[in-house]
């Protein structure tokens, strides 16, 4: 388990290593060809590196085409549900929040596909919910991947965590990715962002990608919510995450992810989140450090920032996002869990994308590959 390595590390440690970085070490890095490490991954992130932001963003974008060529991943979300039993400070699920809650019928979940089928030739859908274990549960997930298997190729879900057969069983009925996110590893902090609800229990969370990795599900996306702790020590301790798993589970594949948290009602913390230039330097340091895993970027970042990251390394990206349950096609009034900062619709991005040299590609392609 990742939780017995991560408990031999400090976080005040893991910051000084960070922020003492030489030159010296920032160089070392990038001259390597292999055997690159946690070390490098450090050295790739801090301060120090940032006077070779263009040489690191040379390198990502060199790695990037060598592995995945100019093409561009397309999904959409489809947020099912925003009933949710946590407390998340930040989250507009909160379920201390006076919003009218919504769970969509199975007959709603197929209007809201035909909608999603009329906006562009979506082969990907990213299913979501609150952490609702009565209301939209394993059950009702079940129910919606099978309602959902019949329209796309792949289909990938951001839920409460489940257990090891539960994942299995969604694996097997046509599940190709789950993506749990830790938001913080600073386990302090997490507490005092996650104070009611089963997302209140850091360890239980950590614990999850494993389950996911057990269960053999194809692709794990992981990350941290950037902004709610020194995005630094945050992003090295996903990093490390995802080493274990990629060392540990080698059978599937993997998707990090950086959302960058956004200033919202209520906000009561100062916010730790990158500059634009500063998210480069994340985005490239995985590239570097981890040639072969998937780099994300949703609709959360602005159209601009979009364009330019597709050039150093993104892999995957999301369209014409509804953020809300029902917000393609059933109601426009329930409160989006975060607000759409790239509004463009499916056939903007596609056409960006192609003025850019790249290949926009409607279906994961890994599983395109597998399935050929």
């Amino acid at each position: 388990m990742f939780s017995s390595i991560f408990s031999k590390l400090k976080w005040d440690e893991v910051e000084k290593q960070i922020a003492t970085t030489t030159l010296q070490s920032v160089e070392r890095a990038l001259a390597k060809k292999e055997n690159i490490n946690m070390e490098d991954f450090a050295a790739l992130i801090s301060t120090a590196a940032a006077p070779y932001l263009e040489a690191m963003a040379k390198k990502s974008r060199e790695l990037t085409l060598r592995r995945f060529g100019k093409t561009m991943q397309l999904y959409l979300p489809l947020y099912l549900s925003n009933d949710c039993t946590n407390s998340c400070v930040y989250c507009g699920f909160n379920q201390k929040n006076h919003i009218e809650r919504k769970v969509l019928t199975a007959s709603e979940i197929i209007e809201e596909i035909a909608a999603i089928k009329k906006a562009g030739p979506f082969e990907h859908i990213l299913l979501v919910t609150g952490e609702s274990p009565k209301n939209a549960g394993f059950e009702y997930i079940l129910n919606a991947v099978k309602l959902c298997r019949e329209y796309f190729s792949s289909i990938s879900i951001e839920v409460q965590p489940l257990g090891t057969e539960e994942y299995a069983e969604l694996a097997k009925n046509g599940v190709t990715a789950v993506y749990v996110y830790q938001e913080t590893y600073r386990e302090e902090t997490y507490k005092q962002h996650h104070p009611n609800g089963k997302k209140s229990i850091f360890e239980e969370r950590l614990r999850c990608p494993d389950r996911i990795g057990m269960a053999e599900v194809r692709k794990i996306g992981i990350g941290a919510l950037l902004g709610l702790e020194n995005w630094r020590v945050d992003s090295f301790f996903a990093a490390l995450h995802l080493n274990y798993l990629q060392e540990t589970y080698w059978n599937s594949k993997f998707s990090v992810s950086f959302p960058r948290l956004r200033p919202f009602e209520g906000q009561t913390f100062e916010l730790c989140t990158p500059s634009d230039r500063e998210l480069v330097q994340l985005m490239c340091a995985y590239r570097i450090c981890f040639p072969e895993v998937e780099i994300s970027l949703s609709t959360r970042e602005a159209a601009n920032f979009r364009d330019r990251a597709m050039m150093l390394g993104l892999t995957t990206m999301s369209a014409g996002s509804r953020t809300d349950p029902g917000g393609y096609a059933i109601s426009k009034n329930e409160l989006p869990q975060w607000e759409v900062n790239d509004a463009r619709t499916p056939a903007e991005i596609e056409e960006k994308i192609k003025q850019n040299g790249y290949d926009p590609v409607w279906k994961d392609w890994d599983v395109s590959l597998e399935l050929a």
